[in-house]
């Protein structure tokens, strides 16, 4: 952290853990996804050793400043014994088929957490920092929920907090409701709580009318959504809560997950609408911190973030990615997937999508217009 100043540059925060870790071999989180940023990153000169920082991994008492002792203890049990009982998977939903028991499931999670537990020291001055490994969304105070076994971006707004940031705009465009972020605060005002979500996607939160007593903004939207109305949300609502509220810190969560080429939702978003949100809240507060999320098409989402990290940096995006990026991305496997079968060539050799416009639906002209009228 620089003593007397902002970050002079952004800081991009992973670990090596994330190249060998897997959930299971048929599990959504089997595919590489932050090694595969780094990589990229790499080959294309744009992560010097100075920008680099590996991620701390959180203490259990770090952690229970959202989650509580007993889940705590019983995750770190469940990965020392590599088993849960019947009670520890009823009580705290470990075990299931969507939060498996697998080698690293404290070690991992507990490293996601503390990356984001660091970033919001990094911040303390201002400045940007990325940390893709972040984003685990669903994360409840006692349990594990849709692949998430700590709720970092909780723990990031917590230590932004304690750092100096009075103020802070949570912004989430995964594809998903991120439900644990808005439990953590929907009766905080000083807390801005936005999501743009598919709706009637698991977990099936985040209406429209869903607001709680704090800062609370639902944006569910139809399927298919493409480029030009998510450039609407941004222009009419994303940007204009955030400049409402004046925040000293935003958090922007960045799930992968909302593109077209994504195997777990309906959207028909392609990554440059991400870039330019990122883009867009960029200079909106002294204090910027982008975490990954949801993303399980290894290509799809290694590009998407390998571009969020040249905006941040205002890199230019080549239109044909040399030689050593293209390694990267063909070095990627989709096992199990009709995607992974027969991978869109553009894949390897790109990482700005085509742009996928089209008309902007009338009910989603309505809904950003109900929303805005709150600020």
């Amino acid at each position: 952290m620089n003593a007397s100043g902002p970050l002079p540059r952004p800081l991009f925060i992973g670990h090596e853990i994330y190249r060998a870790s897997t959930y299971g071999r048929w599990h959504p989180l089997r595919v590489p996804r932050v090694s595969t940023v780094i990589d990229l990153s790499r080959a294309l000169s744009w992560l010097p050793r100075e920008v680099y920082v590996t991620s701390p991994r959180a203490k259990p008492a770090a952690l229970t400043g959202w989650h509580t002792p007993e889940y705590v203890a019983a995750l770190l049990r469940a990965e020392a014994e590599q088993a849960v009982s019947e009670d520890v998977r009823a009580r705290h939903h470990l075990g299931t088929p969507s939060n498996p028991v697998f080698a690293e499931m404290f070690r991992r999670p507990a490293t996601a957490a503390g990356g984001s537990l660091l970033a919001g020291e990094l911040l303390a001055r201002g400045g940007i920092v990325f940390h893709p490994a972040g984003g685990t969304h669903h994360g409840m105070p006692d349990r594990a929920s849709g692949f998430c076994y700590l709720n970092d971006p909780v723990l990031a707004i917590r230590s932004l907090r304690a750092n100096g940031a009075a103020r802070i705009a949570y912004i989430d465009i995964d594809a998903h409701h991120g439900d644990g972020v808005q439990r953590g605060f929907e009766d905080d005002p000083d807390t801005l709580v936005l999501s743009v979500h598919e709706a009637g996607l698991w977990p099936r939160t985040g209406a429209l009318d869903e607001i709680g007593a704090g800062n609370v903004f639902n944006l569910p939207v139809p399927r298919h959504l493409n480029d030009d109305e998510m450039g609407l949300i941004r222009d009419d609502l994303i940007l204009p809560a955030i400049a409402a509220f004046r925040p000293d810190a935003i958090v922007l969560q960045c799930g992968a997950d909302a593109v077209a080429d994504d195997p777990q939702s309906h959207l028909s978003l392609s990554n440059n609408a991400h870039w330019q949100i990122v883009q867009g809240v960029m200079g909106m507060a002294p204090r910027l911190l982008v975490l990954g999320g949801g993303g399980y098409n290894p290509w799809s989402a290694g590009r998407l973030w390998t571009g969020v990290w040249a905006t941040l940096n205002g890199h230019p995006v080549p239109q044909v990615l040399p030689d050593t990026a293209e390694q990267v991305l063909r070095g990627l496997t989709f096992q199990g997937n009709k995607r992974g079968r027969n991978p869109d060539p553009a894949w390897f050799t790109t990482l700005r999508d085509v742009p996928r416009g089209g008309p902007i639906r009338e009910a989603i002209r309505a809904a950003v217009l109900k929303l805005a009228e709150r600020f």
